[in-house]
């Protein structure tokens, strides 16, 4: 029967507590695909979201191969890409030199050679659809969790503010995939070690003409960086800005930003004054980090909650779903036979540490590459050791891989499944 925790974990004192075998804090890329992970895998899932829908503006839309292969292997792809998208096959810079390739996807050894834009919101909806289907998934929208239950040293489920007030929902294993400022990892007071960043991002959309290149571009030179993503009918536009000046360009009047972005790429000239008011723009806060310890006894942090991604690439997405299918491979089992120990936990920061971490540092990288060229009226500085290795033959498409697959891709290794509508 569905939500009948193996644990046989005793409700306290008061209205019984909803049981599960896991609940998932999140309803971003990680937390909606180990929902429909797990439960295809006859586990039952809570997943707590604390909006009331999936629609919020400028959030990330990149699905790298990786991802596009995860869809094929679950059989999605055709009825994913039935939403509007775009697919991205050239990420390049463009200074006072020329432009650079930083990435050729159409060179991937795939068949979803290039990067795939698709509105977040779509995709996720898509995702908690598909895991609907199944008996042993429920979701409750605008429901936050308001601490994490804690017996005997071991996380043991949730309280929860519901329709009718604080509720308690208990599970063998809690999984925390809020996002960058995850409320879980500060609740399970794991610490988030930051790495120091330089920027941050304005994001906002112009009109594209048909006639204009496609792919991604980042426009550097004039002191700034800007990211163009072709979007079909629309620039998706990050204007990075150094952390702290936001206010300052502000108080310039939406005319200062008018202005920038005209200097940095005149082609726009003709549509910036489309940009009417500040609420056309977003900004996010770029910084980097993550933790010593994915998890706790009975917990486990996945996604941004374990290693906060700069958007630099486009990967965060990717990397936030690869942990999700990690943490599924490693945990379906154990889930379903109410075992899941602390090695389980440590397998899946294991399988997943390294491919982030060297993320992160390529990110950097190419960000510090991008500031470097901005400062230096647009010219690129002298390439490194290290550039000047990947322009060796053998190593050229290694930045391409990086971003369309990581280090260690992760695959599905659970691919039965029961059939959607079943109570196991």
């Amino acid at each position: 029967m569905a939500f009948n925790n193996r644990n046989t974990l005793a409700a306290e004192r008061g209205k019984a507590a909803l049981q599960a075998d896991c609940i998932i804090i999140g309803g971003g890329p990680a937390g909606a695909v180990l929902s429909l992970l797990l439960a295809r895998q006859g586990v039952s899932v809570i997943l707590f979201e604390a909006q009331k829908d999936f629609d919020r503006d400028f959030r990330g839309d990149s699905l790298h191969a990786v991802v596009m292969e995860l869809m094929d292997d679950l059989r999605l792809t055709e009825r994913l890409l039935e939403h509007k998208h775009s697919k991205l096959k050239t990420l390049t810079m463009v200074s006072a030199v020329g432009a650079a390739r930083v990435a050729d996807f159409s060179r991937l050894p795939t068949h979803h050679n290039y990067m795939t834009m698709v509105a977040q919101k779509d995709f996720l909806n898509f995702m908690v659809a598909e895991a609907k289907r199944y008996a042993n998934f429920r979701v409750f929208m605008a429901t936050s969790v308001q601490r994490l239950i804690e017996e005997e040293g071991e996380i043991r489920g949730v309280v929860f503010n519901g329709p009718d007030g604080p509720q308690e929902a208990r599970c063998a294993l809690t999984v925390g995939a809020d996002g960058r400022s995850s409320r879980t990892r500060q609740m399970a007071g794991i610490d988030l070690v930051k790495f120091s960043q330089a920027v941050d991002v304005l994001w906002f959309r112009l009109p594209r003409y048909p006639h204009e290149p496609e792919g991604v571009l980042y426009r550097v030179g004039q002191g700034a960086v800007m990211g163009q993503a072709d979007r079909s009918d629309v620039w998706q536009i990050s204007y990075i800005i150094r952390k702290g000046t936001y206010q300052k360009l502000r108080a310039q009047g939406i005319e200062g930003l008018r202005r920038s972005v005209t200097t940095l790429v005149p082609e726009l000239a003709d549509r910036v004054g489309l940009l009417k008011d500040w609420s056309q723009a977003s900004l996010l806060s770029v910084e980097s980090g993550y933790v010593r310890r994915w998890y706790r006894p009975g917990l486990l942090l996945i996604g941004d909650a374990a290693h906060v991604m700069s958007p630099f690439g486009g990967v965060g997405i990717s990397y936030a779903i690869q942990d999700a299918v990690a943490a599924a491979n490693v945990l379906a089992g154990p889930l379903r036979s109410g075992r899941v120990g602390v090695g389980h936990l440590a397998a899946v920061q294991r399988r997943r540490e390294l491919p982030t971490r060297l993320s992160q540092y390529y990110q950097a990288m190419i960000q510090d590459q991008l500031l470097a060229t901005a400062a230096n009226e647009g010219i690129p500085p002298k390439p490194t050791l290290l550039r000047r290795l990947l322009r060796l033959p053998g190593l050229r498409e290694l930045p391409t891989r990086l971003l369309a697959f990581g280090l260690w891709p992760a695959r599905l290794r659970i691919k039965n499944s029961i059939p959607p509508n079943i109570h196991r």
